[in-house]
């Protein structure tokens, strides 16, 4: 059950409510903590002192931490929680910092019926879109009791219009549609591979598009055969469980402004077939079709919006897996549109499938081409486990990038060096799926899906093995688990494209 927000109105010191939510920020030195803007009236109910208290209770402000304090009487709400905002960035409280706040909290308010907070009178969108991303929680396997039931409803308070203009109820409209959609993310991401595989994954997009309107195609084996995808049947020979590819269209409504492709990896899980993986973590592979999830998710998520862009996700779905039928390192294989790639090394999958996807996708001519997926761990070694790799055109590249970083996703603006593109030749094909060294990974594979894009269309490749599967503890609003990056990247680009162009 998803968190409901509305619109609260009223002094939150005497709401009907089960707890108060505050932001608190650090003090000067080794001063107690300051509370953020937005708290007067409650400040208020404790005669100022709120602050005070707060220290007691070892409260210092400082990011994703929640501290719960009994009111006592001093407010109608029984509970007051403060989430801490961090220092201000520039003298000023960020949204993502309000997201992060606000996620921690509604987490921590896990079992709780009724919340207000005053976050909303800082940031309402940041506020509304944390409160349901931190609020998620993926129970559909716990069979001994679910735990807590997440938080039911969040009232947020906020002061007259928003930054960009939009009326509060269409804003929390907005946020709602976002966290419906990177749950949906998030879910197909921590389904477990024996219920979540290509056959199953595509009747899974199907029933989310259908449900928002969006036109479905999905290429089954013997059409994946007949029109020469040779990327996906290949890495998906080797499983009993036969590849797919699926085509998801939003029309863009009456007036679309622009035609934006999306493609994301759907490998349902990689054991690296023949080039087998060490068998430690791998069951973290479950999360390998995450950029299929994202951009399946944004799509639908266009519908909803009814952005004026036509957005069409092609999305190629198969298992790689080591067996007597599955392809070997020294393999040719061509790829949709004829290309002949010799296989080196069978867990560098991901890039041949995409391959097949993104030639399909450029035949519909679009005026951007974005691809996300979980391509190399080389994109760990060089930008960590919390920052996308993104690459492609320059201006196109930088653009995503921004929006990365502006939705706290977090993303860097990677190289495509020419020098490395000769480490791509093979000795029999049209070009090799992986080079003879370990250097520059990321950038390689950049290097070879460029390969298949059409000169002179602006492009972009996310590289998301990292942040679209979070394996520690959880922070801010990123839950455990699947964290359905880059959604929101995704959905800030094609807002951005349908305002600009």
């Amino acid at each position: 059950m998803a968190t409901e927000l509305h619109r609260g109105s009223g002094d939150p010191a005497t709401a009907s409510v089960d707890a108060v939510v505050i932001g608190l920020l650090p003090g000067s030195g080794d001063g107690p903590p300051v509370l953020a803007p937005g708290a007067d009236d409650v400040d208020a109910a404790f005669d100022g002192g709120l602050a005070g208290l707060l220290a007691v209770a070892g409260a210092t402000g400082k990011a994703d931490e929640v501290v719960k304090v009994p009111t006592r009487g001093a407010l109608a709400a029984p509970l007051l929680v403060a989430g801490g905002l961090g220092k201000p960035v520039d003298g000023a409280t960020s949204a993502e910092q309000v997201r992060r706040a606000s996620g921690s909290a509604a987490r921590a308010l896990a079992g709780t019926a009724h919340a207000a907070s005053t976050l909303g009178r800082i940031d309402l969108a940041a506020a509304a879109e944390g409160t349901l991303l931190g609020a998620y929680s993926f129970t559909a396997y716990r069979s001994n009791g679910a735990g807590k039931a997440p938080l039911r409803r969040m009232d947020l308070p906020s002061t007259g219009p928003t930054s960009d203009g939009m009326d509060a109820a269409d804003v929390l409209r907005r946020a709602a549609a976002v966290g419906d959609a990177v749950a949906a993310a998030r879910d197909l991401v921590n389904t477990p591979p024996n219920d979540l595989f290509p056959e199953s994954f595509a009747a899974r997009a199907r029933a989310l598009a259908e449900a928002a309107g969006v036109q479905v195609e999905v290429l089954d084996p013997d059409a994946l055969a007949a029109g020469g995808f040779g990327g996906v049947l290949g890495v998906g020979q080797g499983s009993s469980r036969k590849p797919r590819l699926v085509r998801l269209t939003w029309s863009g409504g009456p007036s679309p402004r622009a035609k934006v492709a999306l493609v994301g990896k759907g490998i349902t899980f990689d054991t690296g077939g023949i080039s087998i993986k060490p068998a430690a973590n791998m069951d973290a592979m479950t999360s390998d079709m995450s950029g299929a999830a994202a951009v399946i998710a944004t799509t639908v998520l266009a519908a909803r919006l009814e952005l004026p862009v036509t957005v069409t996700a092609t999305v190629p779905m198969a298992e790689n897996m080591p067996s007597s039928t599955a392809y070997r390192p020294g393999d040719v294989l061509t790829m949709f549109g004829g290309t002949t790639v010799e296989v080196l090394n069978t867990d560098a999958e991901g890039r041949l499938v995409l391959a097949d996807a993104i030639v399909r996708a450029a035949q519909d001519e679009p005026d951007y081409l974005i691809e996300t997926s979980t391509l190399t761990g080389a994109q760990l070694v060089a930008l960590g486990t919390r920052t996308a790799g993104i690459m492609g055109s320059d201006a196109f590249r930088d653009r995503v990038a921004a929006h990365a970083r502006a939705t706290g996703a977090d993303g860097w603006a990677m190289p495509l060096p020419e020098h490395l593109r000769p480490d791509l030749d093979s000795r029999v094909a049209d070009l090799a799926n992986v080079t003879g060294n370990r250097y520059g990974g990321m950038l390689v594979a950049g290097i070879f899906l460029r390969e298949f894009v059409p000169e002179g269309l602006p492009w972009a490749h996310i590289d998301i093995a990292g942040p679209s599967f979070h394996t520690g503890g959880p922070y801010g609003y990123t839950a455990k688990g699947g964290t359905g990056v880059p959604v929101r990247t995704l959905l800030a680009v094609l807002t951005d494209i349908a305002q600009n162009g």
